[in-house]
């Protein structure tokens, strides 16, 4: 997959192309099926598939407070269309002045002059241009008067749910791990690396790492059934989310304790990927560091109850 870090770098025989442009932040089920769609006709149209997406999302430079957590940052939505079978992405630096192009200069500028667009993709409720002035409509009229076709894809549902990007970041907030899950088409993780802990893993529980400052979207607070990508090992664990009020002032962490740990080599630039499983209970104060290490056991047997259910549906499917 080529990947072009804006339209200038688009060679001037690139094309001809079928075309989506989005954030596809999540890159959720319905992402996922429209990029199958656009990769399979531009095989039958001898074309290259393209997708079109910004960095920073637009949301972060168009609102006052910068717009809502990203389910997958970049490095990460990368990845994923990485495996979508895209023939190339264009990132487009979103600034305030490329919000202020007209609707019609972006089809005709980027869609048409730069990538040859010759059939357009996108979603039914699709807005772009100077304060969303265009839709999938006016897209339309455009791409009759500059000669390639739109295709526009309804809504898909999971069950009476439609799968957006706001729903998978409404469950993930709320906890619903599981939910997001059925969303996404995977779990929902978080890619991060071993920050400096507090000792109270260590000291009074069990085996622990600690992620650094994460920016991006988070479950709400609450303790959770995970599991830990480490130098390409899997380990389950059980993860608190939250402030550990039981220590005092309250302090944001990502802790996560290691249900079959052994030693294993960890610096601060190692790669972790943190995967939610199923929500155990909310975070809450204890009286005591025992009522605490207590409450841990039981979360512990709950997740390896969780783990041996998983594997012998597994060995039954």
């Amino acid at each position: 997959m080529q990947v072009f870090d804006s339209f200038e770098e688009i060679p001037q025989n690139f094309g001809p192309a079928v075309v989506c442009v989005g954030n596809f932040d999540g890159v959720h089920r319905a992402h996922q099926r429209l990029l199958e769609t656009i990769c399979a006709r531009a095989k039958e149209l001898h074309a290259r598939a393209v997708l079109v997406t910004f960095d920073p999302h637009p949301e972060r430079i168009l609102r006052p407070h910068g717009g809502p957590p990203l389910i997958t940052p970049p490095p990460r939505k990368m990845e994923l269309l990485g495996e979508s079978g895209l023939d190339a992405v264009v990132v487009v630096p979103f600034t305030r002045d490329l919000s202020l192009m007209p609707a019609y200069e972006f089809a005709e500028e980027m869609l048409f002059n730069k990538l040859h667009a010759i059939e357009v993709h996108e979603g039914f409720n699709f807005r772009f241009g100077h304060k969303a002035e265009g839709d999938v409509e006016r897209l339309r009229e455009f791409g009759q008067k500059l000669g390639f076709t739109v295709v526009t894809h309804p809504p898909l549902l999971w069950g009476e749910l439609v799968i957006s990007s706001s729903n998978v970041r409404a469950a993930v907030l709320g906890g619903e791990v599981e939910r997001a899950r059925h969303l996404l088409g995977r779990t929902f993780s978080i890619d991060s690396t071993p920050g400096r802990g507090r000792g109270y893993g260590a000291k009074y529980t069990v085996p622990t790492v600690n992620l650094t400052r994460y920016e991006d979207l988070t479950p709400s607070l609450g303790v959770y059934v995970t599991e830990m990508r480490i130098n390409g090992e899997e380990f389950q664990a059980v993860t608190n989310v939250g402030n550990r009020p039981t220590f005092g002032a309250d302090s944001f962490a990502i802790e996560s304790y290691i249900l079959n740990f052994h030693p294993i080599a960890l610096t601060s630039d190692t790669p972790i990927r943190l995967s939610f499983l199923h929500r155990l209970r909310a975070e809450r104060k204890f009286p005591s560091t025992e009522a605490l290490k207590e409450q841990i056991g039981r979360d512990v047997t709950w997740a390896k109850r969780y783990f041996r259910l998983r594997e012998a549906v597994r060995g039954n499917g």
